[in-house]
């Protein structure tokens, strides 16, 4: 999957710029499945379940290739999936919400989003495997060259991949700006490769007739199904064409896929096939024996390079989504830096970035090869996929009003397709498929417990709040002293009192001439226009109410939206106001309504969240904060 290094908002790229768009496009969405012709037919005939090297094998198997990137990356991604954005905004959250906007039943959509939530979470696992596998593959190309650099194969690719962590504090906005021409060189490098040695083997063209994928299911019987757990890593990544979306345009990303990307990366398959038939000892590293002996050395240091580029567009997509789960209420609040000044999306998340860095490492040292590794591969990928066509369904159904007839063929199409690549994964669950698995419910099972937690917080919170307009009220028959400037209050529920609020007056008996609560909502669009981002209520005794939205892309910062206030009413004065934060410490208590060992799990990371002060872009020199027990 994944997701989302911005290089800019650009979605919709007018004629005249779709063609360098679609080149930037390359350097981030194809990065994935543009690096899969390192390892896919290799595994397909060395892996745990290998394919006899005979030509009708090789012909059916280059046929399931072209059927699968046709029908799950071209048809089902490109040409359907892609239309179902999110004002733009592509990827399985985006889609979740489109699901939601037209479900009624509570109980469905708790389900939908537990659902599209979980396929996100996977996200995680392919985001630590696709890392490891790509850079390994490509540097065991120096194995082809001589036998001597095989020790040096895995300390390499360990300082590659560790050095690709340590500089994301960095950004990659200037690296980024050579993603799109290497990404091209590659592709052009590929297609070069294949096509030169397609004139050794001209008939290995007759594998787009899909009557040889089928003859070849035919002849191999359950084998040839397994078989399918080695072809699905030649689409890995395509479900990265609409997660990256919003950054590029549907149509630059359509251009660049059928005008170049997949001519490119299927000329490279039919040329290792084409290899083989020629001489079946190829198969111990297709890829690599396609080069000429004086070139591989180079042709190393570019895979390398492509894989680099792969892999930061997966922990760019790990960040994103990151900060959209936090935004969304799915996850604490983490610290983000903002690497780039002109791009908002140039995001690098601490936390998360040395996570995957020790994640990545453990996996290297464990499974030591690419092959081993390939065992891991597929399925958080197909999983997520099948999560895709389920939504994607509900969505051509009551969204866009497909009839059954069309909805239901839709469904049966990709959904048996997705279903075979699953099941024929399934059986490498407990050769290292466990680990993505693992890691997916992991990480699922930490965005439940903190949005149940949150909503169990809150309810217990609502149950001692003192109604606001009681408050009030009381103002006017004992009223406290005022002092001069604005008393800023954030709150969750706008209708009560904040904590923070009552232990300011109990504690300093004064209230500010202004009391601002401010309500911050975070939308399930992208981003939400700068006109539509606040809203002011005044109230009596000095009081006001302002409401803020936010979409999950957008970066909170409270002071600038209060500078919005002014058009309704409101000035603001930062030097002249105070923010009051609430610091709440959890207290378990038996009859909590989480369980024994999520309520434990949700105190932890409670307390373990990032400063509300920072979240929301307030300096830390107008906060005063107030601490106070709950029993949770």
């Amino acid at each position: 999957m994944s997701t989302v290094l911005a290089e800019g908002q650009i979605t919709h790229a007018k004629p005249e710029r779709v063609l360098p768009v679609a080149l930037a496009a390359m350097g981030v969405v194809f990065g994935d499945i543009g690096t899969s012709p390192l390892y896919t037919m290799k595994e397909v005939f060395n892996g745990p379940h290998a394919v006899p090297v005979t030509p009708d094998n090789v012909i059916g198997i280059l046929s399931l290739v072209f059927w699968a990137l046709t029908i799950v990356v071209s048809l089902k991604y490109v040409v359907f999936i892609m239309r179902a954005d999110n004002r733009g905004e592509g990827g399985i959250m985006a889609l979740t919400s489109l699901a939601l906007r037209t479900n009624n039943s509570p109980r469905l959509g708790a389900g939908m989003a537990a659902l599209g939530l979980f396929g996100a979470a996977l996200f995680y696992g392919d985001g630590v495997i696709t890392p490891a596998i790509s850079v390994l593959s490509a540097v065991e190309g120096l194995e082809v060259a001589t036998p001597a650099f095989r020790p040096y194969v895995l300390p390499i690719s360990l300082a590659v991949l560790t050095g690709l962590f340590v500089i994301q504090r960095k950004g990659t906005a200037k690296v980024g700006a050579v993603f799109g021409p290497v990404m091209l060189f590659w592709f052009t490098t590929l297609g070069v490769l294949g096509a030169v040695n397609i004139t050794r083997h001209p008939d290995v063209l007759r594998a787009i007739n899909p009557v040889y994928a089928m003859d070849f299911f035919a002849n191999n019987h359950w084998h040839g199904f397994l078989a399918l757990g080695a072809v699905v890593l030649a689409i890995t990544g395509g479900e990265a064409l609409y997660a990256d979306m919003g950054h590029f345009g549907r149509r630059p990303i359509k251009v660049a896929w059928f005008g170049y990307v997949f001519p490119a990366l299927y000329l490279n398959y039919l040329g290792q096939g084409a290899l083989i038939l020629d001489d079946p000892t190829a198969v111990r590293n297709p890829f690599y024996n396609l080069v000429p002996d004086a070139l591989i050395l180079p042709m190393v240091g570019l895979a390398t390079l492509a894989t680099i580029i792969a892999s930061q567009a997966v922990i760019s997509g790990a960040f994103s989504l990151t900060k959209q789960a936090i935004q969304l209420g799915y996850s604490p609040r983490m610290h983000v830096i903002h690497t780039s000044e002109r791009e908002i999306g140039q995001i690098y998340v601490p936390n998360v970035n040395w996570m995957l860095l020790g994640a990545v490492v453990a996996l290297v040292i464990s499974f030591h090869s690419s092959s081993a590794l390939a065992s891991a591969y597929g399925i958080a990928v197909t999983l997520t996929m099948m999560i895709d066509t389920l939504l994607a369904f509900v969505v051509v159904r009551a969204l866009w009003r497909w009839g059954w007839l069309a909805s239901v063929s839709f469904l049966i199409l990709f959904f048996i397709v997705d279903f075979a690549f699953f099941s024929a994964n399934s059986v490498k669950i407990f050769d290292g498929g466990w680990f993505p698995l693992a890691m997916g419910l992991g990480v699922h099972g930490l965005l439940m417990t903190w949005k149940r937690g949150r909503e169990a917080l809150a309810e217990r919170m609502r149950q001692d709040t003192m109604p606001l307009t009681l408050f009030i009220q009381s103002m006017f028959h004992d009223p406290p002293l005022r002092v001069p400037g604005t008393g800023v209050f954030m709150t969750t529920a706008p209708d009560g009192v904040p904590r923070a609020l009552l232990h300011n007056l109990l504690h300093n008996k004064v209230l500010h001439a202004r009391v601002v609560l401010v309500n911050v909502v975070t939308e399930d669009i992208p981003c939400v226009p700068v006109c539509e981002r606040v809203r002011v209520e005044e109230l009596d005794f000095g009081f006001y109410r302002v409401f803020v939205r936010y979409g999950f892309k957008d970066d909170p910062d409270i002071p600038a939206a209060l500078a919005m206030c002014a058009d309704q009413g409101l000035p603001f004065e930062l030097m002249e106001s105070s923010f009051f934060l609430g610091r709440e410490t959890l207290i378990p208590r038996k009859t909590s309504p989480l369980t024994l060992w999520r309520d434990r799990l949700f105190i932890l990371m409670f307390r373990n969240a990032h400063s509300a002060a920072d979240f929301f872009s307030i300096p830390p020199n107008r906060v005063v904060e107030f601490g106070t027990q709950v029993e949770l």
